[in-house]
């Protein structure tokens, strides 16, 4: 029998997991105090550094706003969507995940945020889209950026539908990440043009969809169109990871 090496678990690691469970489980609210440095030392029986390193871990997540020498104790901070952006962005650039699982990310994110889009969408959320493809149209011939622009503002359209704010920061960062990966796709496209009309002409097919309240066909759709547009840029023999999304 043979057993893997474990890695020691350090002083200031446990301090941030006790701090980050009372954070989440509502026992520590955004606006309280945490206890001083040195109550702190006493309470986790651990020295000043390991408590300063725990109180820098925490704060560096935005977790809590530390002041040296403050004698009130750090203050727990609310929840921000952008303090997600950044962290989801964070984890999304990091090396061991490469473009098959972002692709397969994105395809589970859009596939949900268009089914649930046209089963709750508002006439207001109508109009967004409306708005927003009536640009696309605009941008084919005013150019790339401009039609980009209004892609991204079609996008965000459907994920404020579904009323849930983790679904756009999520989609938001996933779909920018996915993009910077392959973007020389336009750059190097023999018809530009030629490829806005066929990701307008998608675009119409999305919001009649919706407009209907045609979940399933919306989100295969999204499904099917990142897959057609994206799955090219992915090794061959990691495209299974995306092809049960299609069915």
């Amino acid at each position: 029998m043979e057993f893997e090496p474990v890695s020691p678990v350090r002083a200031y690691q446990r301090v941030v997991e006790q701090i980050e469970e009372a954070v989440f489980s509502g026992r520590i609210k955004p606006g309280d105090r945490l206890p001083s440095e040195r109550e702190l030392m006493v309470q986790f029986d651990v020295g000043r550094s390991t408590v300063r390193e725990a109180l820098r871990v925490l704060q560096a997540a935005e977790m809590i706003r530390s002041r040296p020498g403050d004698p009130r104790g750090p203050e727990v901070l609310a929840a921000s969507p952008a303090a997600l952006h950044r962290s989801m962005h964070r984890l999304a650039r990091a090396d061991h995940i490469g473009l098959s699982e972002l692709l397969q990310f994105r395809m589970v994110l859009d596939g949900s945020a268009h089914l649930l889009a046209a089963q709750l969408r508002t006439e207001d959320h109508l109009a967004e889209l409306d708005a927003a493809l009536a640009a696309m149209r605009a941008g084919v011939s005013a150019g790339f950026a401009e039609f980009s622009h209004a892609d991204v503002a079609f996008h965000d359209a459907i994920a404020r539908a579904t009323g849930n704010p983790l679904l756009v920061i999520s989609g938001e960062v996933v779909r920018g990440v996915v993009l910077e990966l392959i973007e020389d796709k336009l750059e190097h496209a023999d018809d530009r043009t030629a490829l806005m009309r066929n990701w307008l002409t998608h675009h119409e097919e999305v919001l009649g969809a919706i407009r209907d309240s045609d979940g399933e066909r919306a989100s295969r759709l999204a499904k099917q169109a990142l897959y057609d547009n994206y799955a090219e840029h992915v090794p061959e023999e990691q495209r299974r990871l995306l092809q049960p999304l299609l069915s």
